[in-house]
């Protein structure tokens, strides 16, 4: 697989696209004045302990207090589930590093169980054991790197766990001292540090993006690292020279007078990502829809009719979607409960084959997946682990006129809920001799047209005379009744 990286920098924020196969399957976005949180380690203080959730309220210095659940915290793992009193108290000062940032109204999640990544290895202070990513497959290559690590652990003084990242397989045992010794120097200054700061504070702040993209993503598939930024390329050199010289000859300024985004079609890809209807080539669609409590997909044929039989046009296309679902899933970065509706299929080998199909798809996934169940209805119910925002949440908010929720009431509707309001108003309001209605242009319209019978049968009712006054900028749904 041919893997490219697009980084597209300016002052306000940066984006990174990432490019596999000519075709756009994750986009990162970092604001400047709104940079993401998780990776970040704090010096935080309890405020409340709730003993029913099992958790507590930190205080770690941003808007909202963090959460932090006993499952995220430190304990010996062999004892039984000890009482969160046991182990927090109001006014208590920890170091806790957040694990998902804040999404909506929710404050961002936190563990004491700190993780401390660099480019093949990741340092957990408080673990007790040598792990290896399960994607390097090779059980003579997972053998000789936990043999390097248990060699020089003990070497550089490091204690805890340390796990080995995909991106050591075949590495050189140079390479992965190197990193160790940067683990080894970052854990010194995190521990002086928390020793030394006020609470709340920012002890230790995660990479900018780029640093953090080109640590994470880039690896022997990468071919071209894209930057239209001059100053970030001088940066990102010095860093893959420390860090990854084998990667140094891929790294590329781009300084044409044509965006970057546009040269790959990425600015029109983050606009479709954000749309309910995703085209499939063969005429089929896929209907996608973001709610706070999950994401659904619904598999539709369309005009696609392409098969030999109903079952054949089904079967193919669902194995389309298995695809394009799979992108989208880390395009949008949907996470948390995902329900998709495939398309129903008699024939059980069909089923079978689009959900291995699907499994396959999901591999790629950088992000932890997982297929829990085709329910009885036929959907396939699976998450997707969240740790930022997703695209939508990220570049959206709720519409101001059906706040969110996707439809706007008729103009009829609306009508009747005015004649409604007209009436409690006559009630209430005995010695007034009549009414103005102020409303949307199209609501005034169908009052003075489709409605008008009925407002003159409400002005006998109520022996009142009803006026019309048109506000452009009232939306659909907004009105107000003046006495007169």
């Amino acid at each position: 697989m041919s893997d490219e990286l697009l980084i597209n920098v300016t002052p306000m924020e940066c984006r990174v696209a990432l490019i596999q196969n000519g075709t756009v399957n994750e986009l990162y976005v970092e604001r400047t004045v709104k940079r993401g949180l998780v990776g970040n380690i704090y010096k935080g203080k309890v405020v409340r302990v709730l003993p029913g959730m099992q958790a507590a309220f930190v205080d770690i210095g941003l808007s909202r207090t963090a959460f932090l659940h006993i499952n995220d915290m430190v304990w010996p793992r062999s004892q039984p589930i000890p009482n969160v009193f046991e182990l927090l108290q109001p006014g208590q000062t920890l170091t806790v590093q957040v694990m998902k940032d804040m999404l909506g109204t929710k404050g961002a999640r936190l563990s004491t169980d700190l993780s401390i990544p660099s480019r093949y290895l990741v340092l957990m202070p408080f673990g007790n054991h040598i792990g290896v990513s399960q994607r390097i497959e090779s059980e003579e290559e997972r053998e000789r790197l936990r043999s390097i690590i248990e060699n020089i652990q003990t070497e550089f003084k490091l204690p805890g766990s340390v796990i080995v990242r995909t991106a050591a397989d075949g590495i050189d045992e140079a390479s992965i001292v190197q990193d160790m010794a940067y683990l080894a120097k970052l854990w010194e200054y995190i521990q002086r540090k928390q020793r030394s700061v006020v609470v709340p504070s920012l002890i230790f702040e995660e990479l900018p993006l780029p640093e953090r993209i080109i640590r994470d993503l880039a690896n022997e598939n990468t071919h071209k690292i894209y930057i239209d930024s001059r100053e970030i390329y001088n940066k990102l050199k010095e860093f893959i020279g420390d860090f990854m010289p084998e990667m140094i000859n891929r790294l590329i300024h781009y300084p044409g007078e044509r965006p970057l985004f546009d040269l790959y079609n990425v600015e029109e890809d983050i606009q479709k990502a954000l749309q309910t209807r995703v085209e499939l080539k063969s005429g089929g669609y896929l209907m996608i829809d973001q709610t706070e409590a999950m994401a659904t997909i619904d598999v539709n044929t369309g005009s696609y009719v392409g098969g030999r039989s109903l079952e054949d046009t089904v079967f193919k296309t669902n194995m389309e979607a298995t695809e394009v679902i799979a992108r989208q899933l880390r395009l949008r970065n949907l996470g948390g409960i995902i329900i998709i509706d495939f398309i129903d299929m008699q024939e059980a080998v069909h089923r079978d084959e689009v959900m291995k199909q699907f499994e396959r798809m999901l591999e790629r996934d950088y992000a932890k997946t997982k297929i829990t169940q085709v329910s009885e209805l036929g959907l396939v119910e699976m998450t997707r682990k969240r740790t930022r925002e997703s695209l939508e949440h990220l570049l959206c908010e709720s519409c101001p006129t059906c706040q969110g929720r996707g439809f706007v009431k008729t103009a009829e509707t609306i009508c009747y809920e005015i004649f409604r309001e007209i009436m409690r108003y006559a009630r209430a309001y005995q010695s007034q001799t009549g009414f103005t209605v102020v409303a949307n242009p199209m609501v005034i319209d169908r009052l003075l047209t489709a409605e008008a019978p009925a407002v003159a049968d409400l002005e006998h009712f109520i022996s009142r005379i009803i006026k019309f006054q048109v506000e452009n900028l009232y939306t659909q749904e907004q009105y107000d009744i003046i006495l007169s």
